[in-house]
């Protein structure tokens, strides 16, 4: 059973939450941990603001360092950072500059203090990588606004914090999905083809940046959190990765908050990831 303090108020455990397989048949976080002996990464897929599944992460990431740091390496992976950060995160890791330079000086989520520190913390204290994964956002606005062939203008050095050009196109799977999300009106389908090469921007970039820990560490275990439609269904950033290094095993593990969080629907759930866990959508929510 796990109980982890998402606030001052709030106390998460077992009763907050339903791990499930991909199939909907019931499943544990002790299972997840278990399946990661065999997998090079594991995506942890939330919505941003589910207080649950942000204890939940920091759990899985507790118990896989716990449980594999004395037999290969463990990374920890973010979308939440970008790869223009990653001499400031390491610096930080380091001890080299303060928590308060640190956040000053990475663009950190709203959310940082709350969700994602815990986990970076844990990092620092046993010695770990961390991985500043996503694009620049200032890079991924070029796209949605210009088209891919935009980043080809950039300088070499600012190529260094994207995916290798040209970047991978969407599966036609995962272009469907998008333009289904962004909703069928005119406005919404304004411009959705950029829109979607921005959001693959995204996808690439964080494969590509886990892909170069992987080739660089034989064996380890690189944990990356992100948003669960990257990865849903083993499509996005799972697809691209699968791309950069085509023998990569992959594990999706799927959050996403429900009323009914007890049953699984199978209509809408099955297979949106290898696990998948329903929490108590009447926790407060994560701010912002």
């Amino acid at each position: 059973m796990m109980s982890a303090a998402v606030s001052a108020q709030i106390s998460v455990t077992a009763e907050n939450y339903r791990v499930y397989d991909g199939q909907g048949n019931p499943s544990s976080v002790e299972a997840i941990v278990k399946t990661l002996d065999g997998v090079d990464v594991v995506f942890l897929g939330e919505q941003h603001d589910d207080a649950v599944a942000h204890a939940l992460q920091a759990e899985i990431f507790k118990r896989a360092v716990a449980q594999y740091l004395a037999t290969r390496k463990v990374a920890l992976s973010l979308e939440m950072f970008e790869r223009d950060v990653q001499i400031v995160v390491d610096e930080y890791l380091k001890a080299q500059i303060s928590e308060a330079q640190f956040l000053a000086s990475s663009r950190p989520w709203g959310n940082y203090k709350t969700d994602y520190r815990p986990l970076v913390e844990l990092a620092k204290e046993k010695r770990l990588t961390v991985i500043a994964a996503n694009a620049p956002r200032r890079y991924v606005n070029m796209v949605s606004r210009g088209g891919r062939e935009t980043l080809n203008g950039l300088t070499k050095d600012a190529k260094k914090w994207i995916a290798p050009l040209p970047y991978g196109e969407p599966s036609d799977v995962y272009g469907k999905k998008f333009k289904a999300l962004m909703g069928p009106s005119p406005e919404a389908q304004m411009g959705i083809d950029k829109i979607l090469a921005s959001q693959s921007l995204w996808d690439a970039t964080m494969a590509n940046s886990v892909a170069n820990y992987l080739k660089k560490n034989k064996r380890s275990l690189v944990v990356h959190l992100v948003g669960a439609f990257h990865t849903e269904s083993r499509l996005g950033t799972v697809e691209h990765l699968l791309k950069y290094r085509k023998n990569a095993k992959a594990l999706v593990v799927t959050m996403r908050y429900e009323d009914d969080f007890k049953t699984f629907d199978k209509t809408k759930n099955t297979g949106i990831g290898d696990f998948v866990i329903l929490t108590d959508s009447k926790i407060p929510r994560s701010k912002r």
